[in-house]
C-alpha cells in the first residue's frame, strides 16, 4: 500500500462490509455485510476503489471474524472493491465499549431517549465499560497507524468510534482524517448529561479530525453549540449548520453532508426475479386495497408502537378505511441483547395483536406484522406501497424514506417525522409530522390514503430527485475532496 501514498483511502467502523463464516472442514468464507451505514459507505467506495487502493478496517463480530483476524485474512477486493481488515478485540472490550457505551449511553443521548427519572446512571459500571470504550478506541486508532502511508485519507464512522480521530492524530500528527456521524447530534443541555470528562472526551476525540460531517444541518449546528458550551472552543458559523471549530491549536471543518440514494442500482435490484415474487405475494395479500408500509429495525428511536398506534386512530375517526386498507409492519430485529429493546419489541408485538383484536374480521387482517429481516420482500413492499409511514422519535437521516418513493410503482405518499434528518431534504412533497403526535399522524395517514394518483406520482418523483442529487458516490466524494 506504501508503494502509491497518494492512493490510499483508509476507512474504520465498527462494521464492515463483510462478514466470514466457516464451510465444511473450518475453511473461511466472506459474505457481504448489511446495514445502513454499511450500504451507504459501500456504494460511495466504489468509484474510489476502482483507482484508489482502499482498506476498511472494523472490528471482528462473530467467532469466523475472529478466527479471520488471528489468521490475518482479508477479504480479497477486486476494482471497486476495499480490502478488509478485522481488528479481533477481545470479547469482554468489545462487549462493554459496544454494548456498555456507543448503544447504552451514546445512542441514548443522540437520540434524546432516556428515561431521565430512572437513566442514565453513572457509576463505578459505567466507568468499567468506559475503559472498555477507550481500549476499543485505541486498538481502531493503532490499526489505521499501521496501515497509514503518507497523504492517505482516512475517514473515521459514527459514535462508537468518537475518540480515534484524536488518537490518531497524536501518532500520526500529518495525517488527514475526517469523522462522519450517522446519527442526530443532541443540543448541548442534554449533551452536558454526559459526566463533565466524558462529554469533553467524546469532543475532544472528534475534533482530532480535520473535517467533521453531519447529516443534517440541524445536528451540525447542535455539534456547534456544543463545542462552543461544552469546551470553551472558539466556533465560527456559516449557515446551515457549517462552519469552523477552533481548539487546542487546530482547526476542524463541520459541514453537513446529506446521504442519499443510488437510484440506478436500487432499482435495478428492486426488479430482480426474488423481488417480483414477493410483489406479486403481497398484491394478494392487498387484494385490491392500498397499502400502508413502514420498514424498520425494532430501535426505540423508530417509534413503531406510536405508528401503530396512529394506524388504530385513524381506524377509529376515519371508519370509511376499514377493510379498504392494510398496513403492513416490517419490524425487524435489533439489539436484542439490551433489556429495553427487548421489552419494546414486546410492545410491538402486543401492539399489532390489540390493533387486529379490535378492527380484524373473517376476511380482513388489518395489520400485518413481519419480523424475519427480508431485503427482497421489504424491496417489494417499497414497490406497492401506497403509503410509507416513516415517524422516528430521531433518526439521523433515514434512507427508507427515500428508497419507498424511488421505488414506488405509481406513486406512494411519504408521511415523514419532521425528527427525521431526511426531512430537512424533502420540504413539502412530504406529509410531515410531529412524532409524539399520534392523533395528527393518523390525520397525515387519511390525507395520504386520500390524494389523488397524479399528485402521489408527482410528489415521489420530486423526493427520488432529491434521494439522488446526494447519492453515496457524491456524498463520500465530498468528504474527501475536505481532506485534499
Amino acid at each position: 500500500m506504501a508503494d502509491d501514498p497518494r492512493r490510499l483511502v483508509l476507512v474504520a467502523s465498527n462494521r464492515g462490509p463483510v462478514s466470514f463464516g466457516f464451510a465444511e472442514g473450518g475453511a473461511l468464507t466472506a459474505r457481504r455485510g448489511g446495514g445502513g451505514m454499511v450500504s451507504g459507505l459501500t456504494s460511495g467506495l466504489a468509484e474510489v476503489a476502482a483507482q484508489d487502493d482502499v482498506v476498511w478496517l472494523c472490528a471482528a463480530l462473530s467467532d469466523a471474524d475472529r478466527a479471520a483476524a488471528r489468521r490475518g485474512e482479508r477479504a480479497a477486493g477486486g476494482p471497486g472493491e476495499a480490502l478488509v481488515r478485522m481488528l479481533e478485540i477481545p470479547k469482554e472490550t468489545f462487549g462493554a465499549a459496544y454494548n456498555g457505551i456507543a448503544n447504552s449511553v451514546l445512542w441514548f443521548v443522540h437520540h434524546m431517549l432516556f428515561d431521565t427519572p430512572n437513566q442514565p446512571r453513572f457509576g463505578a459500571g459505567f466507568r468499567r465499560d468506559w475503559d472498555c470504550y477507550v481500549a476499543y478506541n485505541k486498538a481502531f486508532a493503532e490499526a489505521l497507524a499501521e496501515e497509514y502511508a503518507p497523504a492517505a485519507r482516512v475517514l473515521v464512522q459514527d459514535y462508537h468510534l468518537a475518540l480515534a480521530p484524536r488518537l490518531l492524530r497524536n501518532s500520526r500528527p500529518g495525517a488527514r482524517i475526517a469523522h462522519f456521524e450517522h446519527t442526530p447530534w443532541a443540543p448541548p443541555d442534554y449533551f452536558r448529561m454526559l459526566p463533565d470528562d466524558i462529554a469533553t472526551a467524546i469532543l475532544d476525540g472528534m475534533l482530532g479530525a480535520d473535517h467533521a460531517g453531519f447529516l443534517a444541518g440541524r445536528w451540525a449546528a447542535a455539534f456547534l453549540d456544543c463545542c462552543e458550551t461544552v469546551l470553551g472552543a472558539r466556533v465560527s458559523r456559516d449557515g446551515g449548520g457549517a462552519g469552523e471549530v477552533s481548539y487546542r491549536g487546530r482547526a476542524t471543518r463541520v459541514a453537513v453532508h446529506p446521504l442519499g440514494v443510488d437510484g440506478r442500482a436500487l432499482r435495478a435490484r428492486g426488479a430482480e426475479a426474488d423481488v417480483e415474487s414477493h410483489v406479486a405475494a403481497l398484491a394478494e395479500i392487498a387484494n385490491g386495497r392500498q397499502l400502508i408500509v413502514r420498514i424498520d429495525r425494532t430501535e426505540l428511536s423508530k417509534n413503531i408502537v406510536r405508528g401503530m398506534d396512529a394506524y388504530r386512530e385513524l381506524l377509529i375517526s376515519q371508519p370509511q378505511w376499514r377493510g379498504r386498507v392494510v398496513h403492513l409492519a416490517f419490524a425487524y430485529p435489533s439489539r436484542s441483547g439490551l433489556a429495553q429493546y427487548r421489552d419494546y419489541t414486546a410492545r410491538v408485538h402486543e401492539m399489532a395483536l390489540e390493533v387486529n383484536s379490535e378492527f380484524g374480521t373473517a376476511d380482513w387482517e388489518p395489520l400485518m406484522l413481519e419480523v424475519k429481516d427480508d431485503y427482497p420482500r421489504s424491496l417489494a413492499a417499497c414497490r406497492v406501497a401506497d403509503v410509507l409511514l416513516v415517524n422516528p422519535i430521531r433518526d439521523g437521516m433515514n434512507l427508507v424514506a427515500e428508497e419507498g418513493p424511488i421505488l414506488s410503482e405509481h406513486g406512494c405518499a411519504l408521511v415523514l417525522s419532521r425528527e427525521a434528518g431526511a426531512a430537512a431534504l424533502f420540504g413539502d412533497d412530504a406529509l410531515i409530522v410531529n412524532p409524539y403526535d399520534v392523533t395528527a399522524t393518523a390525520g397525515a395517514l387519511h390525507a395520504a390514503l386520500s390524494m389523488p394518483a397524479a399528485e402521489r406520482r408527482r410528489r415521489a418523483a420530486s423526493i427520488a430527485a432529491a434521494a439522488d442529487g446526494c447519492a453515496p458516490q457524491h456524498w463520500l466524494a465530498e468528504q474527501l475532496d475536505a481532506l485534499g
